[in-house]
């Protein structure tokens, strides 16, 4: 897990969850893939796509009824499926790394697996 140090010993339902983890993982690898300069409006897209995986776990995790905690979770789905599409972006457009963008999407899939198994079967 993180390292946790400047936090108090009281862990939040989101900081427990795996998905979260990885998540925060990708949100860093993600932003990590950009140079600073250029690629201006992707980076943001990737930053705010990759960020709102983040988000979402962390409110779907504070909700109480199973279905707003599904909403969020789903809606967090959504932000890693744009996320994916954007390193398909960066790697089609050689703007990043291959090898980086084959590690941010492994964990973009694994993010998505999770997900999938919180949200549950279709209704």
């Amino acid at each position: 897990m993180a390292d946790r140090r400047w936090m108090d010993e009281v862990c939040l339902e989101h900081e427990t969850l795996d998905v979260y983890n990885v998540a925060l993982e990708l949100h860093v690898a993600a932003c990590a893939l950009l140079p600073r300069s250029g690629a201006r409006v992707i980076r943001d897209q990737l930053e705010r796509a990759s960020l709102g995986i983040v988000l979402n776990i962390a409110e779907g995790a504070g909700r109480r009824s199973s279905p707003d905690k599904r909403r969020f979770y789903e809606m967090a789905r959504g932000s890693a499926t744009e996320s994916a599409a954007l390193l398909d972006v960066l790697q089609r457009r050689s703007i990043a790394e291959p090898g980086k963008c084959a590690e941010a999407r492994a964990r973009v899939i694994r993010v998505i697996q999770m997900l999938s198994r919180l949200v549950g079967p279709n209704r």
